[in-house]
């Protein structure tokens, strides 16, 4: 699972305390301003047992994955407030171990594609794609 930088919060070191069960689902973190898209893809991860948030914009997105601390991903480069980009470049520096992260986009663009490469992204899919590719891909990341 990933850890943030410690944190001196009494908050902080209260959250810290509790280990996970062996049997506790996976996290996704899906960070997407499409309301369809976002429900689709999280219906389609609950399906497979997965504990799933979803963050409509990248502040968002941030907070969530601070708070959920995700052991998956899905982020959309296009987003309002904060870019895909942004989110990915400031999880980069608040995780101390790398979380995968699939990103998701309509933009074909090879100079985005190879930032998002020099970012770190494990995946990344253009929309539209089939559900089934997504799938496959979070399970191949997530160890299973």
């Amino acid at each position: 699972m990933p850890r943030t930088k410690p944190s001196t919060s009494p908050a902080a070191q209260a959250g810290s305390s509790a280990a996970p069960s062996a049997a506790t689902p996976k996290k996704v973190l899906i960070v997407d301003d499409d309301l369809e898209i976002g429900d689709s893809i999280r219906y389609a991860l609950e399906g497979q047992g997965l504990q799933v948030a979803v963050a409509r914009d990248g502040n968002q997105g941030i907070a969530l994955a601070e708070r959920e601390q995700p052991n998956l991903v899905i982020l959309d480069m296009m987003m309002p407030k904060r870019s895909g980009f942004l989110v990915l470049e400031r999880l980069r520096r608040i995780w101390e171990e790398p979380v995968p992260v699939i990103m998701i986009t309509a933009n074909e663009g090879a100079r985005h594609r190879a930032y998002a490469e020099l970012l770190g992204v494990s995946e990344y899919i253009h929309k539209p794609f089939a559900m089934d590719r997504l799938l496959t891909t979070v399970k191949r990341l997530l160890g299973g």
